[in-house]
């Protein structure tokens, strides 16, 4: 039994996955993912790799997870988990870029700038 360890981000979220063949239990920061989301909407976006392949219930996923909102979390284990299975069978590959899972979403939020209220609102300009 082969266990795959892969890395997915988004904005400042960084997932670390272990992915091993098993039951399709997916454990996030040892809690279920059931418990961990709160939305079933977030828990569709960690799925979306098995579902492409049908390949829901064929994995066991441990996950550990830092930094970021759930949202960015969700989206940061779906790409760890898709490139653990082009790991596993580069055959999948084709099927999952085409969705998307396989880009490295770069969106990031900009820095606040010196003299500017946020990182490009400016105060309020005043004539007199």
């Amino acid at each position: 039994m082969e266990i795959t360890n892969t890395s997915g981000r988004r904005k400042t979220s960084v997932a670390r996955i272990y992915m091993q063949a098993g039951q399709g239990i997916i454990t996030i920061n040892d809690r279920d993912m059931k418990s961990y989301f709160s939305n079933e909407l977030l828990e569709t976006i960690v799925n979306q790799p098995f579902t492409t392949l049908d390949a829901v219930g064929k994995y066991d996923v441990r996950v550990n997870v830092r930094g970021g909102g759930i949202s960015a979390q969700a989206e940061a284990i779906r790409l760890a988990i898709s490139k653990a299975l082009v790991e596993e069978n580069a055959e999948t590959r084709p099927a999952l870029k085409k969705e998307g899972f396989l880009t490295r979403d770069p969106r990031m939020v900009e820095r606040k700038k010196p003299g500017r209220r946020k990182a490009r609102r400016s105060f309020q300009f005043s004539k007199r």
